[in-house]
């Protein structure tokens, strides 16, 4: 039987801890880390082989881009830090010329493999890297707001005193300051959630800025993310048709096209089977299309 392999390209702190997760979770037979800093992933892999004894079963090494060939799944996490005074628009340039590069070393050796895209702006990495691998747009997905929808419904918990697995609400748009809530929509066991406006704003105020937050105290945001990215992985897998709210390319989404966004899809082992038409109101439709409107523009400065 063909082993399952799992790259992650970029051992930082959201690609390290991804690792960790993936393989205390048993989510694969092999598991390669790739990295600028060769020495950083040696380092990595060794400390997660010394745990081995304790849960044993993963064969974990620091490979290279060689080590593509055959891998279920590539998981992309690297990308630079921005400079003192640089620009937003030229950090972008920077991390879409890293994301080049690194796909272009993917594609000598996986044709078949599924993109997993983490690092961010990850819509617009994403698209760009769909572009720039010529694959099915099935098999590019970014982690969109899957992180942000768990955040929405840890939050709707919290103020409901409810487990968050119980709470169904999805955050859609961009990965970014642009998202929105889909009130409409949210439900616990297909009853509304009632709740005032203001703590319905407070909710979404903090769900969005949930990053600066955690920023702020600790200086980057690593664990939610690697969970959100493991239970991709797994849905793609296990092919369990899960709906996950994933970054994908969106075609005539409400009027929405030509954009990656964060909405509803059927994940299985293609990759993203389906993304699911939902109903919005009127007001959500308008901030989507803003939020794709400012996608666009940005992709656009990139690209001029």
């Amino acid at each position: 039987m063909k082993k399952t392999r799992i790259v992650i390209i970029g051992v930082g702190a959201v690609g390290s801890t991804t690792a960790y997760t993936l393989l205390l979770r048993g989510r694969m037979d092999e598991l390669v880390l790739i990295d600028a800093n060769h020495a950083k992933a040696v380092g990595d892999a060794l400390d997660m082989n010394h745990g081995l004894p304790f849960i044993g079963g993963t064969k974990v090494w620091a490979g290279t881009y060689e080590d593509c060939r055959d891998a279920d799944i590539i998981i992309i996490t690297a990308g630079a830090a921005q400079k003192p005074g640089e620009t937003r628009v030229n950090l972008l340039k920077r991390n879409v010329a890293i994301y080049e590069s690194i796909i272009s070393e993917v594609l000598k050796y996986n044709e078949d493999g599924i993109l997993l895209l983490a690092t961010n702006p990850v819509d617009i990495m994403s698209y760009f890297s769909l572009k720039k691998s010529n694959w099915p747009v099935n098999r590019v997905i970014g982690s969109g707001t899957l992180l942000d929808s768990a955040r929405f419904r840890y939050l709707i918990g919290e103020e409901l005193d409810l487990d968050p697995r119980s709470v169904h609400a999805h955050i859609i748009g961009e990965h970014g300051d642009s998202e929105l809530p889909v009130w409409s929509l949210a439900n616990v066991a297909g009853s509304e959630i009632t709740l005032s406006e203001e703590a319905k704003n407070e909710i979404f105020t903090n769900t969005r800025d949930a990053a600066y937050q955690i920023i702020e105290a600790k200086g980057a945001t690593y664990y939610a993310i690697a969970l959100a990215l493991d239970r991709i992985v797994t849905a793609i897998l296990r092919n369990e048709s899960a709906v996950l709210c994933v970054s994908t390319l969106l075609d005539n989404y409400h009027g929405v096209s030509d954009v990656y966004l964060g909405v509803p899809c059927i994940v299985d082992r293609q990759g993203v089977r389906q993304v699911l038409d939902i109903q919005l109101s009127e007001q959500e439709k308008e901030l989507l299309h803003r939020s794709a409107n400012k996608l666009k523009d940005l992709i656009q400065s990139i690209s001029e």
